[in-house]
C-alpha cells in the first residue's frame, strides 16, 4: 500500500510540475503580445510625440531664453539681388532654310548623263543631269531648213520689189505691180519672223534637256540613273543648302502666351560637345496641331560647316527675365498650414535665432526659387539643416558664400 501511494503521490506532483509549466509559458506569450500591441502603438505616435517635443522646446526658450537649449549648427546665405532668368526646354532639329528637289523644265525624258554624286557641291545653274535630247534636235534641224528656204525666197521677193519701185519711178509698169511686190514681201518677212520663233522654241526645248541646279548647295540625295525616266515633280534629286539653316522646335500649348518672335534662344548641340548658339525666335506658328497640342518656333542659325541639317538640338526659349530678383534653393522651401516659407536666421538677444518666414513664390528654374514677396535684400536664409528646426531655436551658423 506504500508503494501504491508513493506512486500515486509521484503521478500526482509531475502532474502538477506539468501544468505549472504550462501555465507559465501561457503567461509568457500573453505578456509578449501586450508589449508587441504597446510598440506598435509608440511607433504609430513616433511622428507626433516629436512634434510635442519640437513644440516643448520652443515653448521653454520663449520663457526662458538662458535655458541651456543646445543650438544647432546650420548654413546661412546673405540674399542679394541677382539676375534671374527662366527657360522653357525642348528638344529641336537643325533643318536647312534652303532644301530644293531637281526637276526638269519641261515634259522630262530619259537620263541619258548623271553629272554628279551624293556630297558634291553644285552652284545654281550647273547642269546636274543630260535627258535624251534627239526629238528636240531634229525639231531644231527642221525649224532651221525651214527658215533657210523662207530666207532664200525673202531675199528674192525683197529684190523684186525694189525693182518694181524703181520701174514705177521711171513711169514703166503699174502701181498694181508694185502693190502686190510689197504685199508678197511683208507676207515672206512674217514667215521668216515666225520661223525665227520656232527656232528659239526648238532650241529652249532643246535646253531642257539639260537638267541645272536651281540653288547653290550639296547634293543631299540622288536617286535617278541612266536609262530611267526623269519626271516632273520627282523628288530623286534634293540640293541641301546648309549655308542658311535653322531650328525648329515644337512647344506644348500652355505657352502660347509666353513664347512670340523675338524670344532668346539658347541652341545646344549635343553632338558637337554641347555647342551653344544664342539666337532668337524668327518665326513663331499660330496654329495648334490636334495631335501633338503644340505650335512650331522657328529661330536662325549662323553658317557653320560643321553643323548639318536633321541634327538634333536642345533648345531654350527664354520666356521671363528679371534682372533684380531675388531667388533661393528650390530646396529650403518648405509648407505648413499657412503656405510655403523658409526658415531665417535672426540676432535676438545677442543670439542667432531661427525664425519662419511666409513667402509668395515666382518662377522657379533648375535649382533657383524666385521669391515675389516675404523676403528683402540682406535677410539671412537658412540653406542647410533647416530641417527640424522650430520657431525661435537657437542656432549655430557655418557661412555659406554668397
Amino acid at each position: 500500500m506504500k508503494s501504491i501511494f508513493t506512486s500515486i503521490s509521484a503521478l500526482l506532483f509531475a502532474a502538477f510540475l506539468f501544468a505549472g509549466c504550462g501555465e507559465g509559458k501561457k503567461g509568457d506569450n500573453e505578456q509578449l503580445a501586450r508589449k508587441k500591441t504597446e510598440l506598435e502603438k509608440l511607433q504609430k505616435d513616433q511622428a507626433a510625440l516629436s512634434d510635442k517635443i519640437m513644440k516643448l522646446q520652443a515653448e521653454i526658450a520663449g520663457l526662458d531664453p538662458d535655458a541651456a537649449v543646445k543650438a544647432k549648427l546650420v548654413s546661412i546665405q546673405t540674399l542679394s539681388k541677382d539676375s534671374f532668368e527662366h527657360y522653357i526646354d525642348l528638344q529641336g532639329i537643325i533643318d536647312a532654310r534652303n532644301v530644293a528637289y531637281v526637276s526638269p523644265r519641261g515634259a522630262g525624258g530619259m537620263v541619258t548623263a548623271v553629272f554628279v554624286k551624293e556630297g558634291d557641291r553644285v552652284t545654281k545653274g550647273q547642269t546636274i543631269l543630260k535627258l535624251d535630247a534627239t526629238l528636240y534636235q531634229q525639231q531644231v534641224v527642221a525649224a532651221e531648213q525651214q527658215i533657210g528656204g523662207i530666207k532664200a525666197q525673202l531675199e528674192q521677193a525683197q529684190s523684186i520689189y525694189e525693182r518694181q519701185q524703181n520701174l514705177w519711178k521711171s513711169n514703166i509698169g503699174t502701181e498694181v505691180q508694185v502693190m502686190n511686190a510689197k504685199t508678197a514681201l511683208e507676207s515672206l518677212k512674217s514667215q521668216y519672223n515666225a520661223a525665227s520663233e520656232n527656232i528659239k522654241l526648238a532650241k529652249e526645248q532643246l535646253n531642257t534637256t539639260n537638267v541645272t541646279a536651281a540653288i547653290s548647295g550639296t547634293i543631299n540625295t540622288i536617286n535617278i540613273k541612266v536609262g530611267e525616266f526623269f519626271a516632273p515633280g520627282s523628288q530623286q534629286v534634293q540640293i541641301v543648302n546648309s549655308n542658311e539653316l535653322k531650328v525648329r522646335a515644337n512647344v506644348p500649348e500652355n505657352y502660347l502666351d509666353r513664347v512670340s518672335a523675338g524670344d532668346k534662344l539658347m541652341v545646344t548641340l549635343p553632338e558637337l560637345n554641347n555647342k551653344t548658339i544664342a539666337t532668337k525666335v524668327s518665326v513663331q506658328g499660330r496654329v495648334i496641331d490636334p495631335i501633338t497640342r503644340s505650335f512650331y518656333i522657328e529661330g536662325t542659325i549662323p553658317a557653320d560647316q560643321s553643323i548639318t541639317p536633321n541634327q538634333v538640338a536642345l533648345v531654350r526659349i527664354n520666356d521671363y527675365s528679371s534682372n533684380e530678383a531675388l531667388t533661393v534653393p528650390v530646396n529650403i522651401i518648405q509648407n505648413d498650414e499657412q503656405g510655403k516659407y523658409v526658415m531665417l536666421a535672426v540676432t535676438e538677444n545677442g543670439k542667432l535665432t531661427a525664425r519662419k518666414r511666409t513667402v509668395e513664390i515666382g518662377e522657379m528654374y533648375q535649382d533657383k526659387m524666385e521669391i515675389k514677396s516675404g523676403l528683402s535684400e540682406g535677410d539671412t536664409i537658412i540653406t542647410d539643416g533647416f530641417q527640424g528646426l522650430y520657431e525661435g531655436q537657437i542656432i549655430e551658423t557655418l557661412r555659406n558664400p554668397s
